[in-house]
C-alpha cells in the first residue's frame, strides 16, 4: 500500500468486491516531502503529487516529473529532475518558463511531436519527440506513447485524435500509465497490467466519472490516481470504482491543496 505525505491524512479508496460499498484507509502522515510508495523488482517507485496534472515520480536511479507547471517555487524541496514527460501542449501542461527554470545540465525531455516543434531551441536540445505508438529508453526505463484524445463529439476540439499523448512507464517491471488528457479510449481500455494509473476526469476538456470509473474498471490497475480532476467528485468516482466490484484501489492525492 502507499504511504502518505504532506497532509495529516490521505485516504486510498478500495473497492470490496460483491459489497457495493468502499472502504476508507487512512495512513498515518509521513514527514514533509516524503511520497506514496510501491516496491518493484529493484526498488521503489515514489509519486508525490504536485498540482492538477503535475507530478514527481522517483524510481530506482531516476527522478521524473510528468507535465511540469506552475514555476520553479512549485518544486521545491523535489530533486532536479532527470527525465520529464510531457503529454501535449495546453497551459497546464506545457510552460516554457518552469521548463527552463527546473532542467538540469543532464535533464532530458521526451514530448509528443507537437510540443517538441514549439520549445525553445536550448529545450530542444534536451528532448526527443515519440507519437502515439512510439517508445523510447532512458536507461532500463522504458516509455511508450499512447494515444490521448476525445470522442465525444462537442469535445473533439479540445484533444483531437492522434496529437497528443499519454504514456506507459515500466521500471522493475511495473508498468505506470500516465493518461495525459483523454476520454476512456479502446486504447485505454484495452490496457494490462498496469500497477498505477493517473487518470484525468473533468468536462469538458477530458471525460466524466462515469467514464472514467467505467474505463478503470475494465483494465483494472492495481492502483488509480484520479488528477485532472477540478470541479470533479473524485469520492463519487471511487464508490463507482468499489461497485464494480474489482480490486483496483483508488488513492486520493493532495492535488488541490
Amino acid at each position: 500500500m502507499p504511504f502518505t505525505r504532506r497532509e495529516t491524512l490521505k485516504f486510498a479508496v478500495a473497492g470490496l468486491a460483491g459489497a457495493g460499498a468502499i472502504t476508507v484507509m487512512p495512513f498515518a502522515a509521513r514527514a514533509q516531502g516524503s511520497g506514496d510508495t510501491y516496491e518493484t523488482e529493484n526498488g521503489e517507485i515514489t509519486i508525490f503529487p504536485v498540482s492538477h496534472a503535475s507530478f514527481v515520480m522517483t524510481v530506482p536511479g531516476l527522478v521524473i516529473y510528468s507535465d511540469p507547471v506552475g514555476g520553479a517555487e512549485a518544486y521545491q524541496g523535489h530533486p532536479a529532475p532527470d527525465l520529464i514527460l510531457i503529454t501535449h501542449e495546453h497551459g497546464d501542461h506545457y510552460d516554457a518558463e518552469t521548463l527552463s527554470a527546473i532542467v538540469g545540465d543532464e535533464t532530458r525531455l521526451i514530448t509528443n511531436p507537437a510540443v517538441f516543434d514549439m520549445l525553445p531551441e536550448e529545450l530542444k536540445a534536451k528532448a526527443s519527440a515519440i507519437g502515439n505508438g512510439d517508445s523510447t529508453a532512458v536507461g532500463d526505463l522504458t516509455i511508450e506513447a499512447i494515444p490521448a484524445y476525445n470522442t465525444t463529439p462537442e469535445r473533439l476540439q479540445y484533444h483531437p485524435q492522434g496529437r497528443d499523448n499519454g504514456y506507459i512507464v515500466t521500471t522493475g517491471g511495473r508498468r505506470v500509465y500516465i493518461a495525459g488528457d483523454t476520454e476512456d479510449i479502446p486504447e485505454m481500455r484495452a490496457l494490462t497490467d498496469i500497477h498505477i494509473a493517473f487518470v484525468p476526469m473533468n468536462l469538458p476538456y477530458t471525460m466524466d466519472i462515469d467514464q472514467a470509473s467505467s474505463a478503470v474498471a475494465e483494465f483494472a490497475p492495481a492502483y488509480v490516481y484520479p488528477y485532472h480532476y477540478q470541479g470533479s467528485d473524485v469520492e463519487a468516482f471511487a464508490q463507482k470504482v468499489a461497485e464494480a466490484g474489482g480490486a483496483t484501489k483508488v488513492v486520493l492525492g493532495a492535488w488541490y491543496a
